[in-house]
């Protein structure tokens, strides 16, 4: 790489074409991998590779970026409708999702993160983090145990509340895929307690956590089938699944038995 190549942040990307961070950062990976851009130090940070200059590439993708902001592409899951839950798949921003309880995949902590934790935390706003502050000082000193929840207020969210649950780590060991599926149930019992009607999700476990696509939507699918078949969350009205890449939402959708469209 050639010294003095200009350098594009993310923040930039969300300045100049006023876009939100997850879909600057989605575009940002889209031409690192297209070859356009290379990356630097970190996920934040990349450097022009084959165009010289940084504003002609953002003016030549500048559709295809925004095109990322289109309202997402939708998958009715009807195995699972009913009169009192309709359970939909999508590719989108969960902290856009206009439902009355956002789920977060947190860690133990429950003072955000990186990935959905950190995207929860930077649009609910400072709010959010107090209320963790309290929860972690009056109810989960030593943090918030895998599978378990918790609910706060959602703040700056279009979302009345957040429900944090904290997912098994497959690489410290935490390879129980119960503990996965007791995420998706315990989040639903919290949000039925609190009078959510509507919650979304995220892929909670995926990612840095160690499970595959398809280990998370099974543990989803079983934790929402045997709930169902119990008798549960018949408030709940509807599950919405908002899934960061289209990987994982494919791969929900066939777990859910459904075609994506």
């Amino acid at each position: 790489m050639e010294v003095g190549q200009p350098v594009v942040k993310v923040g930039f990307v969300e300045r100049i074409l006023g876009v939100n961070q997850v879909t600057a950062q989605r575009a940002l990976s889209t031409l690192a991998k297209r070859g356009l851009l290379v990356e630097s130090s970190g996920r934040s940070r990349y450097r022009i590779w084959r165009q010289p200059e940084l504003l002609a590439v953002l003016d030549e993708y500048a559709s295809t970026i925004r095109r990322a902001e289109q309202p997402p592409r939708r998958a009715n899951v009807s195995s699972l409708h009913s009169e009192s839950m309709k359970i939909t798949v999508l590719e989108g921003d969960i902290t856009a999702a206009d439902v009355d309880a956002i789920v977060n995949a947190a860690n133990s902590s429950l003072l955000g993160g990186g990935g959905v934790d950190g995207a929860i935390h930077r649009a609910a706003g400072p709010a959010l983090l107090e209320e963790c502050r309290e929860v972690r000082r009056t109810k989960h000193v030593r943090g918030l145990p895998p599978g378990e929840a918790v609910a706060t207020g959602g703040g700056n969210l279009k979302a009345e509340w957040v429900i944090h649950t904290v997912g098994p780590n497959r690489h410290q060991g935490q390879t129980d895929p119960a503990i996965l599926e007791s995420c998706f149930s315990s989040s639903l019992d919290l949000a039925a307690e609190v009078g959510a009607r509507s919650v979304a999700f995220p892929a909670i476990g995926g990612g840095v956590y160690g499970w595959s696509p398809r280990d998370v939507a099974e543990a989803a699918h079983r934790a929402i089938v045997t709930g169902r078949g119990e008798g549960r969350w018949e408030e709940i009205e509807d599950v919405q699944f908002v899934l960061f890449h289209e990987t994982m939402t494919s791969v929900f959708c066939q777990v859910f038995d459904h075609d994506q469209w």
